[in-house]
């Protein structure tokens, strides 16, 4: 008794959970594929596979379209199209002629098989035109962020000093004493033509000849100037300031010759200070006078580039004079 008591709800609860298992199998079963598909290979007449050939298949009732791309030995397949027809199947590869075959239909669950072969075919391709333009600021070549003054720049930018030092300064880093990012010019690098161009002695001025407020390279010589601050380039370095490297100009196979002058005087200077005037005593001469000649040694081969240039100055002096007594001293 105790047995039968135990046995019949545990053998009503097995039957329930058979007969939900064989029905929810049976729904499985039930659901069969929906769709079909269609695969082949593209070949030539000579029976060479053909990869990249486009395969368009239309289902002209509905007008859905289904593409693919041949593969690597001229496979393709197309999954999961709908069933019925007519389908319109479009071969096309650049260098052959189109391959068209209408009235296919798909059959549920089917995998037709298509094989294309087509024919080679001269075809003239309009002129395509690429243009390729590289970032100035973000591209490969760049090696952390710097500034570059192209030759067109050094001719259109202002210069009252007529120095590398007033192209430098376009930099927004520097100051006016050529110091980068606050650090003291004495450990900038300053290159001229891949060499070493730096004041030896650490005096007054960042470059040779500074004391005498002369230049050591003309302005007119100047092709084009970059300012680098921390580069990750591995082939820059010894410096913790500033790289700053200057590309003097080469001849070309025009001959080119250029004179030039520049002047100011008292005149084309402020004479108040303060609202006070100031009077130049003697007057200021400021003159700078070149001669440039650039041309073709060996056409093509060799060239070579000349620039002179003389400088000469006469500086104000003033009429300010010690403070004695209290009284103003001007």
């Amino acid at each position: 008794m105790r047995g039968r008591h135990w046995f019949g709800p545990l053998a009503r609860a097995g039957l329930t959970m058979l007969a939900l298992l064989l029905f929810a199998t049976g729904g499985l079963l039930a659901q069969g594929v929906t769709t079909g598909q269609m695969g082949g290979f593209v070949t030539d007449l000579q029976g060479g596979p053909i990869q990249d050939a486009t395969v368009v298949a239309t289902h002209e009732p509905s007008g859905k379209a289904y593409g693919t791309s041949s593969r690597g030995g001229g496979a393709w397949n197309i999954l999961n199209m709908r069933v019925g027809g007519p389908y319109r199947v479009v071969v096309t590869m650049i260098g052959y002629a189109d391959y068209t075959e209408t009235g296919v239909y798909l059959d549920l669950a089917q995998d037709l098989r298509l094989n294309f072969q087509l024919e080679v075919q001269a075809v003239e391709v309009e002129e395509l035109a690429v243009e390729v333009e590289e970032h100035t600021v973000l591209n490969a070549g760049r090696t952390g962020a710097a500034t570059f003054i192209s030759e067109e720049q050094i001719e259109q930018l202002p210069a009252l000093r007529r120095t590398f030092r007033d192209l430098a300064r376009v930099d927004p880093r520097a100051d006016e004493n050529m110091a980068f990012g606050g650090r003291n010019w004495l450990y900038n690098n300053i290159s001229l033509d891949g060499s070493y161009f730096n004041n030896a002695f650490g005096l007054d001025d960042p470059v040779p000849g500074g004391q005498t407020a002369s230049e050591p390279i003309p302005f007119t010589a100047i092709e084009q100037v970059s300012v680098q601050v921390a580069p990750f380039d591995i082939r820059q370095g010894g410096f913790t300031g500033a790289n700053v490297n200057i590309v003097s100009k080469s001849g070309t196979n025009e001959w080119k010759v250029a004179a030039y002058g520049f002047f100011r005087n008292q005149d084309l200077l402020g004479n108040n200070v303060n609202g006070e005037p100031v009077v130049a005593n003697p007057d200021l001469n400021f003159g700078q006078y070149g001669l440039s000649v650039g041309g073709p040694i060996m056409k093509d081969k060799l060239f070579f580039f000349v620039n002179g240039e003389i400088t000469r100055r006469d500086d104000p002096g003033t009429n300010f004079v010690a403070s004695t007594g209290g009284s103003p001293g001007f």
